[in-house]
């Protein structure tokens, strides 16, 4: 599926009219860290820590970030394989954020997921048809001409042989059982899927094969996507609108031409920096890579304020002191920044520079420059010192 037939179905056409399919709010996840005889809790690691986010029927969400931000985390709290620790989670008007197994099951068949891994998402015991024809078993769903054509059916819609129906995984290469998990996934032609990584387990010569069926599966079927990835090419041709998360949070969420030719949360800008440019006239020529000092706090304890702060070139006082809110600061682009990129800052007053915002300044100057709306000092020399 081209860029342009994805863009002439975009947000343009009419997104925000359409009915709000999955509503999510103040969603919380936390893992509690238990030690000792008496197993008594000692902390929590805070995989997703208050996000929200509307997806809408027939759209499709992208959600990036660094490994451990809890994208795989939300993507299963979503989908009620895990218990939420806070928030609601609404799906097609009906709250299911705290229903039991039994409660979630007639919903099953609306909602799927795509798991990450290929080789622990299908058991090893059981043939292929068994696999994709579980779900039919579980709902009591006898589909039009039998259960068996029609797991045939799905394993030549996704790419596979119908003779592969008596086989078993282990005779599957990763990307076969990959798609093996997507034609069980949509068997019961559910109305949201969660996919996780559903590419980045394939050889890259076929990942353009399995975008464009999900693509072209999502407007036989009707189908809503929430897709993980870290691949950010395959998230832009795919999505309609991204979520950027970091440490738990969604530091930005707008659409993919907004998002991608004007990143306003300096941590967007520093993604889109590492996108390689495959245009041999750019060799040797200065790198706009900006390449962020330290690494990824701990989830345990994260940084007080912006979680962002402590590897920020832009960071003053008050992102260490005070959380910013999810804002929309242009129609459709959401941010939490008080320092945005290209627009109005939200803190023009506060100028100190952290000091452990110094160092990473020192390594993203020359190659991401302040916004012209930045009210901090231009040259480190000017900044006042913690001494």
């Amino acid at each position: 599926m081209t860029d342009t037939k994805k863009q002439e179905q975009g947000p343009a056409d009419g997104a925000d009219e359409r009915e709000v399919l999955l509503k999510v709010e103040g969603l919380v996840k936390h893992f509690p860290i238990k030690k000792g005889i008496l197993q008594r809790q000692v902390g929590a690691v805070k995989a997703v820590d208050g996000i929200d986010f509307e997806v809408r029927r027939g759209e499709t969400l992208g959600v990036v970030g660094e490994s451990g931000c809890g994208k795989s985390t939300m993507g299963r709290v979503v989908t009620r394989l895990q218990d939420p620790t806070g928030g609601s989670i609404h799906f097609d008007g009906q709250d299911i954020t705290r229903l039991n197994a039994a409660g979630m099951r007639p919903l099953r068949r609306d909602i799927q997921m795509i798991f990450q891994d290929p080789y622990g998402s299908l058991n090893p015991r059981h043939t292929i048809g068994s696999i994709v024809s579980a779900p039919f078993r579980l709902q009591g769903v006898e589909p039009e001409g039998g259960v068996k054509k029609e797991v045939q059916r799905l394993l030549e819609l996704v790419g596979l042989s119908p003779e592969h129906f008596n086989r078993y995984p282990h005779e599957f290469s990763g990307g076969q059982r990959q798609r093996i998990g997507i034609a069980r996934a949509l068997a019961l032609k559910p109305k949201l899927v969660v996919a996780d990584e559903p590419v980045s387990a394939l050889d890259v010569s076929i990942q353009a094969q399995v975008v464009n069926l999900m693509d072209d599966l999502q407007q036989e079927l009707g189908l809503t996507y929430v897709i993980i990835a870290h691949d950010l090419s395959v998230v832009r041709h795919v999505s309609d609108r991204i979520a950027v998360m970091y440490l738990g949070k969604i530091v930005e969420l707008a659409d993919k031409t907004s998002l991608y030719e004007s990143p306003m949360h300096p941590y967007t800008k520093a993604l889109m920096s590492a996108v390689p440019v495959p245009d041999p006239k750019r060799r040797g020529a200065k790198s706009d890579r900006i390449l962020l000092k330290g690494d990824v706090p701990s989830p345990i304890s994260p940084p007080s304020g912006c979680r962002f702060h402590t590897r920020c070139w832009k960071a003053t006082e008050i992102c260490k002191t005070t959380e910013p809110l999810l804002l929309e600061l242009r129609p459709g682009q959401q941010v939490a920044c008080h320092h945005p990129e290209s627009a109005e800052d939200q803190a023009p007053q506060d100028t100190v520079l952290l000091s452990a915002a110094k160092e990473a300044a020192a390594g993203a100057r020359g190659t991401a420059r302040p916004a012209t709306t930045d009210p901090q000092p231009k040259d480190d020399q000017e900044a006042p010192t913690d001494k």
